[in-house]
């Protein structure tokens, strides 16, 4: 194998590395993101399940009062 395709070789080895690096940098910080999205919808969901159990304990306004 001459020098010049042993270079090419080298250098190929060295851009796929530094690429699959990168990759995996986003894809660490894609998961982060998603496991923050997650955290938050879930506090959300519980704000929205505590709102809902609070107006279904208290009288409806246009609910007759039951002496009508």
């Amino acid at each position: 194998m001459s020098d010049s395709a042993l270079e090419r070789i080298e250098l190929k080895i060295a851009y796929l590395e530094s690429a699959n690096q990168e990759l995996s940098d986003i894809v660490y910080r894609q998961q982060r993101d998603i496991d923050t999205l997650r955290a938050q919808m879930s506090a959300y969901q519980r704000q929205l399940d505590a709102w809902r159990s609070e107006q279904s304990d208290s009288p409806a306004v246009d609910e007759r009062p039951p002496h009508y």
